[in-house]
């Protein structure tokens, strides 16, 4: 299993643990994590943003350009973010530091 750790804007802290192979959307939506993921994956909104910590960011894989581009919409975009829906949980991401930004879009209007 890998483990995750969210941190909400808050402060508050949960550590979840999930398969490898599981995607970060999937694994922060079913923990109760504030990630709405409107377009399911499909790259084509920013509703999944999240911060990476600095300390873990090096072990993703690079952003692809179509990432980056969808970052550029996200509110509160840092150095360190990225889309939930592009991050795939392997054994070199365990203890993987997740950090929710302070806000986001809401593409369905809840």
């Amino acid at each position: 299993m890998i483990r995750v750790r969210f941190e909400a804007a808050g402060g508050a802290v949960l550590d979840v643990e999930a398969p490898p192979g599981a995607r970060l959307l999937e694994v922060a939506q079913n923990a109760g994590q504030p990630l709405e993921g409107t377009c399911e994956g499909q790259m084509a909104c920013s509703t999944c943003h999240v911060i990476i910590a600095p300390e873990d960011f090096g072990r993703l894989p690079a952003a692809s350009e179509e990432e980056e581009d969808m970052l550029d919409l996200a509110i509160g975009a840092v150095r360190t973010s990225r889309l939930a829906c592009q991050i795939v949980l392997t054994d070199a991401l365990d203890g993987l530091t997740v950090r929710m930004p302070a806000a986001h879009r809401d593409m369905q209007g809840r």
